[in-house]
């Protein structure tokens, strides 16, 4: 089941990369939440790493995420594990990818009445 948290980013950490080949990257976005905003911690793992590329703090975001949940040793943890990020900023559904420009200069091209098809 996913879920949905909007707020805006306070801190994007360093990608970890383990002898396993296994990566991992942080994220913490702030929710207003009344008196006392909450400080959530959201990790993105192995090809999700890639979507925090083109984001920096101080960014509003829409963070869809899953819960996960795990026993160890008697013990149970909760990781809120992102999958799709989209910033607020002109409701980019890309966010966190790269758009190309739509022509490689990035200008468009000259077209005259004789190129048309019609």
């Amino acid at each position: 089941m996913a879920y949905d948290l909007t707020g805006k980013i306070k801190l994007i950490q360093e990608t970890k990369t383990f002898d396993s080949g296994f990566t991992k990257r942080e994220m913490v976005v702030v929710v207003e939440d009344g008196k006392y905003p909450q400080q959530i911690n959201i990790e993105f793992i192995q090809d999700k790493v890639a979507l925090l590329d083109n984001l920096h703090p101080g960014q509003d975001v829409t963070v869809t995420f899953d819960i996960r949940g795990r026993e160890y040793n008697g013990r149970y943890f909760n990781n809120l594990q992102g999958w799709k990020v989209v910033t607020l900023e002109g409701d980019n559904p890309l966010a966190g990818e790269q758009q190309p420009p739509p022509f490689a200069d990035g200008a468009l091209p000259d077209y005259d009445d004789g190129d048309i098809p019609f």
